[in-house]
């Protein structure tokens, strides 16, 4: 269900299960890895397939796991999928066109950008059904929207549409074609993106992540054409 279609210098992925709301399976986990992994590309655009953007984990997949550690497993590899677009060199976008639900919500949560459309909607619905995400979402959607949002969000259970996630910073755009953002980062200078991207992402100390900064300035001057 992971389609991936290299164009240029951007590496498209689209979950792509339009029946089942492109909800992700363990075997799809495996395979939206292999290709945020696999790219050579300096720009990943993450979509989905018709009318959601991804509803999170396969409920089926969810009812199937029978013990206390099948379920913790079966979270910390939604972990690790999250982690492989968050620790990626590669820029990812996330283009939010229709539902992002659950799960759904945790992957564009680590992602570099998230764009939407005015279509776009988004809801942390685990409460509603006695979960809640653990793909990452509780340390990460605090740290994009602040406490009080993620509370919430992830307490109520609501919905938001594309202008209150942008007022929220849950995305940081809406337009018509989620697809030119990630061109519009792909034109840039590949080495200057993957170096940007890693020292935004830094959470080391202050001190240290401004004498990396220094060295990596430094590393991409040699290489500036003057």
């Amino acid at each position: 269900m992971i389609e991936t279609v290299t164009d240029g210098d951007v590496r498209v992925v689209t979950l792509d299960r339009p029946d089942r709301r492109n909800a992700l399976t363990p075997a799809a986990l495996d395979d939206l890895e292999a290709a945020i992994e696999g790219t050579d590309r300096p720009v990943v655009f993450l979509r989905g397939a018709g009318p959601a953007f991804c509803a999170g984990a396969d409920l089926d997949a969810v009812a199937a796991v029978d013990d206390r550690d099948a379920a913790e497993a079966f979270a910390r590899r939604g972990q690790e999928v999250a982690a492989s677009i968050a620790d990626s060199d590669a820029v990812v976008v996330a283009g939010i066109d229709g539902a992002a639900r659950g799960g759904g919500v945790e992957l564009a949560l680590a992602c570099d950008v998230r764009v939407a459309t005015a279509e776009a909607t988004f809801a942390e619905t685990g409460a509603t059904i006695g979960l809640f995400g653990a793909w990452g979402g509780t340390a990460r959607l605090p740290e994009v929207v602040g406490l009080g949002e993620a509370m919430d969000l992830a307490l109520s259970g609501r919905v938001l549409d594309a202008d209150e996630a942008l007022r929220t910073g849950l995305v940081s755009r809406v337009v018509d074609d989620p697809r030119a953002v990630a061109e519009e980062i792909a034109a840039n200078d590949p080495a200057a993106l993957r170096v940007i991207k890693a020292r935004l992402r830094d959470d080391a100390d202050r001190r240290v992540q401004e004498r990396r900064e220094a060295e990596a300035f430094a590393d991409l001057h040699a290489e500036f054409e003057r």
